[in-house]
């Protein structure tokens, strides 16, 4: 999130849709303590952990920080020749980017009205996409502009979105719901009048103080009671997709040449298309966020995504025309379990420890793009194309099931009230526009 304000007050809207399906105990409560920050889903699998290690301060200056850490080990990268030097950087580099990961989205989530929340949040995972489908179109552009050294330029240019996030990062507001939990209700008087004025009312920052009482939660709560079923929900579904995922999209030309699309460019070129189609999927998945609903949205999208990658399975021979209409299908259907990577766990999860939770999150999903990363070229070298994806529509089923079983509504529903922390209304024929959305969370 930069430092322009949204569009319309965080959570103006009346809650517009049915009951929540995963209700915790109405004693625990929400606010936003983020002491414990929390780790990144980078498109490599180099970002790091940071999990807990990590720190939001009440002006957000570590987002900054975090840009300038890996602005300048990126430009280090491309003068390295020590493998082990080469290693850190990148370590260095995924800590940084693990570190902001949880907290923007959490922040942001913190800001959005109800009615917006989805597809913003859904918008996060989007720039994911572009960036992998970036990345695709710049490795290729240097590759064949360059006939050495390619890939120095390929790390370095990385030091190029940072600064540009850095930038656009300097005065962002923190979230009030966290600066109200601390006790701090006059600095967050002061930024809900600085982003929206006189629609701070006097009335809406006692709501909002009413709703951030701060209860003391801390970073294990989210491993226990019912929120323990939340924290390995959302793990868990997202280490079940991004097993396959990150499989695909990191070894894209290795997969498309052992299916027969032969030749370098050839392969290249397939797995730009088919980031192209991740985004694509995303942007179908965000129009459906909040008509079909979270739950529908994602039991629907794992039981897609296995089919096309049991056909890959069976047919390892299958025409070029079926290889590449299978992968894209697999992309087009991905992107409602991708959206709701960021979705789930800043709405599952009260304030003080949303962040936590993303980062939780987060550090589980590093597990599943760390093995698919790794075992895919073993697989694809020791068993062959058609078991490997076997084995990939397996553990897409495993997500199938899970989000079946698992899987709540929080379409429409206010954070206190996705969290479990207030009472869920139902609908009224109040207007859209309250005093200060914040308050309305």
């Amino acid at each position: 999130m930069n430092h322009g304000a949204p569009s319309a007050p965080p959570d103006s809207e009346p809650p517009d849709s049915e009951p929540h399906g995963s209700k915790r105990h109405d004693s625990e409560p929400h606010n936003s303590e983020r002491h414990d920050s929390e780790p990144h889903a980078d498109s490599s699998t180099r970002s790091g952990p940071a999990g807990p290690a990590a720190a939001r301060s009440a002006a957000v200056p570590s987002g900054p920080l975090h840009f300038v850490v890996i602005a300048a080990a990126s430009v280090w990268s491309m003068f390295v020749d020590d493998p082990l030097l080469m290693v850190a950087l990148l370590f260095v580099i995924g800590i940084a980017l693990g570190a902001d990961y949880a907290v923007g989205s959490a922040l942001l989530s913190e800001w959005l009205p109800t009615a917006q929340r989805g597809r913003v949040m859904g918008m996060l995972i989007m720039a994911w996409f572009v960036g992998a489908a970036t990345a695709y179109v710049v490795g290729y552009a240097l590759i064949s502009l360059l006939e050495s050294g390619a890939w120095r330029w390929a790390l370095g240019s990385a030091a190029l979105p940072a600064i540009a996030f850095l930038v656009a990062r300097i005065g962002t507001p923190e979230s009030p719901r966290r600066l109200v939990s601390r006790g701090r209700v006059a600095e967050a008087r002061t930024v809900l009048e600085r982003v929206y004025g006189e629609e701070a009312t006097p009335e809406a920052v006692e709501s909002l103080v009413e709703q951030e009482t701060a209860h003391g939660l801390g970073f294990a709560e989210v491993f226990r009671g019912d929120y323990l079923k939340g924290t390995a929900f959302v793990g868990l579904f997202w280490l079940l997709q991004i097993v396959p995922l990150f499989a695909i999209s990191t070894f894209g030309p290795t997969i498309l040449t052992a299916f027969g699309i032969s030749g370098s460019r050839d392969s290249v070129i397939g797995s730009a298309l088919v980031s192209v189609l991740f985004l694509a999927g995303c942007w179908r998945a965000l129009r459906l966020i909040d008509t079909l609903g979270r739950r529908a949205l994602i039991v629907w999208s794992f039981a897609l995504m296995v089919v096309p990658l049991t056909v890959l399975g069976l047919l390892p021979t299958a025409p070029v025309a079926v290889v590449l209409v299978c992968f894209c299908a697999y992309a087009l259907f991905s992107g409602g379990p991708s959206i709701l990577e960021f979705i789930y766990p800043t709405e599952l999860f009260p304030t003080e420890v949303r962040a936590t939770a993303v980062g939780a999150g987060t550090a589980v999903s590093r597990i599943g793009a760390a093995v698919g990363t790794y075992l895919l070229p073993i697989g694809l070298d020791r068993i062959g194309v058609g078991p490997t994806v076997l084995i990939m529509a397996g553990i897409t089923l495993l997500g199938f099931l899970l989000c079946l079983a698992l899987a709540p509504e929080t379409r429409g529903r206010r954070l206190a009230e996705a969290s479990g922390v207030a009472d869920a209304q139902q609908p009224t024929a109040q207007p859209v526009a309250q005093p200060v959305g914040a308050v309305d969370g």
